[in-house]
């Protein structure tokens, strides 16, 4: 069972998120804040993808993804945004961080599971 960490300061997407990936047979790990989130990566937790906020409080996620690339162990798990953000500079900015693709809020479940399984199997 692939494990995917969620990382949203919003509890309602964290929750919306995580019902619609564990009902397709993922395991979920949920962050409310990049500070979390990272903390958990950085103290062993275990995941195959992360997908992140972008607007958090004390780290966005952009710092976030900068902060786990440093990370020997982390450099490789597939990173995920998801935003209300639309700018292709955000978009060119998260790239060079080091995230794999970008997701606008509100997204459709069919689409999440598409670009999940998709970076999954890569």
């Amino acid at each position: 069972m692939k494990s995917i960490l969620l990382v949203d300061d919003s509890d309602t997407i964290l929750l919306s998120l995580s019902t619609i990936l564990t009902a397709s047979g993922y395991n979920v790990n949920k962050a409310n804040s990049a500070k979390k989130a990272l903390d958990w990566l950085l103290s062993g937790g275990q995941a195959d993808l992360m997908i992140t906020d972008l607007n958090m409080p004390e780290m966005d996620g952009i710092a976030l993804i900068t902060e786990i690339r440093k990370s020997a162990i982390r450099q490789k798990m597939p990173i995920l945004i998801l935003t209300t953000e639309s700018q292709q500079s955000k978009r060119d900015q998260a790239k060079a961080a080091g995230a794999k693709g970008w997701l606008v809020k509100p997204v459709v479940a069919t689409d999440l599971l598409q670009v999940v399984e998709k970076v999954l199997s890569l």
